[in-house]
């Protein structure tokens, strides 16, 4: 587990977080049933894919798995992509670190992060044939500034105010790289089960000092006290209409793609973040002003609900 999600080690003094449960409305969600799940995905494999907060879903579900039996790290490379297996269940469990699905190129003697729309990540399609089931999803890499390139040549920018380049909406670039990912996962001979996770919320509000930004809530929101960060919403409106799409050609050719949005659950959850426990007993010397992880989140926590959707999905 990532040091900066264990909030009870880091010293975290409620609890409350741990035991409020979301549930959906004219039916029970039942606990994640571990044994069962691993019994289900015997001589399988499953790889999950995205960024840190689906790193921080993978460990979480890893977790949960670990009350019935614990898994071998048998490979981890510079990127922390790894695979994990289950020698008793024969199954494979890929840990894939791909932030935006497509290429990008982040290194310290190039001054802006740059991404290419129009080529897949071959961290997740080189093994692509190995998967008999796929998580995935986008991340808030997006937001970053970035100089996007298509056909080897730069059509664009992200959040760069400085450079005299096309301005280009990341929620166009996201679609892009959704609309390339599904078109190879929807012609692909290989058809795994597919299932795409919907947009995981930030809760940061402004703190006491100048400048700060904080997520401290000890409890849930109930229906209809928060509506969502505009820029999140209108990223996950993005999935939604390219599921639904890539949804019915998948039918056509023969492959299962399913939605896993916890974008709403997630919401009402200010109290799930690692805030200022994302660092260990963060006020220890009397500190007051410190940095809040409002992004990802604590394990355990709420992100194990996400598992227990999970389940329900690819698990009869």
């Amino acid at each position: 587990m990532a040091s900066y999600t264990n909030c009870l080690k880091n010293g975290r003094p409620d609890r409350g977080f741990l035991h409020w449960k979301w549930q959906p409305n004219g039916c029970d969600l039942p606990p994640f049933d571990p044994l069962k799940f691993l019994n289900a995905m015997r001589n399988k494999s499953f790889a999950l894919i995205g960024d840190s907060v689906f790193r921080n879903h993978a460990r979480s579900l890893l977790c949960l798995l670990s009350v019935v039996a614990k898994a071998d790290e048998i490979y981890h490379d510079r990127t922390n992509s790894g695979i994990f297996y289950y020698k008793e269940y024969n199954f494979t469990i890929y840990d894939i670190w791909s932030p935006f699905l497509v290429t990008y190129k982040l290194e310290k003697n190039l001054p802006d992060l740059e991404l290419y729309l129009d080529v897949l990540d071959s961290q997740w399609t080189k093994n692509y044939d190995k998967y008999d089931y796929m998580l995935m999803s986008g991340s808030h890499w997006f937001y970053r500034r970035a100089v996007i390139y298509e056909n080897n040549k730069v059509i664009g920018c992200h959040y760069c105010p400085d450079l005299d380049l096309n301005k280009i909406e990341t929620d166009v670039s996201y679609r892009k790289a959704l609309e390339l990912t599904f078109k190879f996962i929807t012609t692909s001979e290989h058809k795994p089960f597919v299932v795409l996770r919907t947009w995981s919320p930030n809760h940061f509000e402004d703190g006491e000092f100048p400048g700060s930004r904080i997520c401290n809530r000890t409890e849930p929101f109930k229906e209809g006290e928060i509506n969502g960060d505009p820029a999140d919403l209108l990223m996950r409106s993005v999935e939604v209409e390219e599921f639904e799409k890539a949804a019915a050609t998948g039918e056509k050719n023969g492959v299962r793609i399913e939605l896993l949005d916890t974008y709403h659950l997630s919401l009402l959850r200010p109290d799930g973040h690692p805030g200022a426990y994302r660092n260990y007993h963060p006020f220890d010397g009397g500190k007051k002003n410190v940095e809040n992880d409002c992004i990802h989140w604590c394990v355990p926590g709420p992100i194990d609900t996400w598992s227990e959707l999970l389940m329900k999905i690819v698990i009869p």
